[in-house]
This record gives C-alpha cells, structure tokens and sequence, in this order.
C-alpha cells in the first residue's frame, strides 16, 4: 500500500477547493485552518483587505505551532470587488440576490491573496482578475440561488460551478478566482525550495522539506 507523503506545507484555510489545488500541483500539505476577525476595515481598499487577511491567517497558525511541529503555512483570502466596493459572503438570500443583481452585465475584479510564513519571515502574492457577467434575469438568480451554491462564496457565485454560464469573460487567474492562484503560489514555494516533481519522484517526497531561510516579501 502506497505511504501518505509527509506534508511540505500547512494550508491554514478550510477551503476544499484551495487544498484540492495544492493537491493539483503535487504539494503534499495539511489542513489546519484558523479562525480569524474577516470584517473589512472602514475604508478599506480590496487589495489591502485580501493582503491583510491572507498574512494574517498565515502568521496565526505559524505562531501557534511548537517548535517541534514547524512547517511553512500558507494562507489565502480571496474577494470579489465591483469598483471599491467589497462584495464578501451573503448574509442571507436577499443579499446574495442583491450582488448577482449588481454583477449583472458588469465587469468586476477578483483579488486573492497568498501569503507564506516560514521562519525567515512571511512573503506575499497577489493575483487579480477581470470577470464579465452577461446580463441575468431575476429568474436565473432566484434559481442560482436555489442550488446552494452561492451561500457561502465571495461575491455570491463559484466560477467552478453552476455560475461558469453566467460568465461570457475572463481575463487573469482562473485558479485565483476559484481561490489559490496557482502561479503565484508555485512562486512563493519555489522561493522556499519546493520544485515541481514527475511521479518517479514520489517516493522520495517523504524525505523532501522547504528551504525556509532568508526569503524576503
């Protein structure tokens, strides 16, 4: 029976899917995520917002591990902006049909955040991406909503999902829009050692760890 590769990196987020990303690009890793204060700012720009929460999910789990148990941790947060304003998680059904209401026929932008903190610091990325949406009637948001889908989703929609029809362009990141843009996160890695492997490398990945001196963000 085939081993469990040890874990190069910890992914201090619950999220399925950026896990299942890491697991993408062959990075063995584990789940542990952390609860964290994710109410924006007053007046606080998109960027600033996805950059502060990703470094701060990131520096959170690595302040908490043991000396002993000291892995790099990534993080990352991701949001959907129409102009300045933040569009975050529905409260409630009202509000996820108000913010499909106003990406109808609109262009907005997508911006995640990765952060990796190591013990020679934590260093950052940001993607951001351009997302059109053709015009959607009420019906087709009343009925998007019904799937489930957007309760829980930045900007109350899932590009990997049932939403992929409403969306007629992109242009950027799609793996940042799903939530871990997978160039700059291979970025951050490879500062920190890691490298892309074929499967015949795969028995040697228990043995292999991050560098993690001396990166600077």
């Amino acid at each position: 029976m085939p081993t469990t590769p040890k874990p190069l990196i910890y992914l201090a987020s619950a999220s399925p899917r950026r896990s299942a990303l890491l697991t993408q690009i062959g990075v063995p890793h584990q789940v542990r995520a952390v609860d964290i204060d994710e109410q924006c700012l007053p007046q606080e720009a998109p960027r600033s917002y996805v950059t502060r929460l990703a470094r701060i999910k990131a520096q959170t789990l690595w302040d908490r591990l043991p000396a002993s148990d000291r892995l790099p941790v990534l993080g990352s947060d991701t949001t959907v902006a129409l102009g300045a304003d933040i569009l975050g998680k529905p409260r409630d059904r009202d509000d996820g049909m108000r913010m499909l209401g106003r990406l109808s026929a609109q262009t907005h932008q997508v911006f995640t955040a990765v952060a990796l903190c190591h013990a020679g610091g934590c260093d950052l990325r940001l993607s951001v991406s351009d997302v059109t949406f053709r015009a959607l009637s009420g019906a087709e948001i009343a009925a998007y909503w019904q799937t489930g889908e957007p309760a829980d989703k930045a900007g109350g929609y899932a590009v990997q999902g049932v939403a992929a029809v409403f969306i007629e362009r992109i242009s950027g990141s799609y793996s940042g829009i799903m939530g871990l843009p997978l160039y700059e996160t291979a970025e951050l890695l490879q500062l920190a050692g890691w490298r892309l492997s074929s499967p015949a490398d795969d028995s040697q990945r228990e043995t292999t760890s991050l560098r993690v001196g001396g990166a600077q963000g």
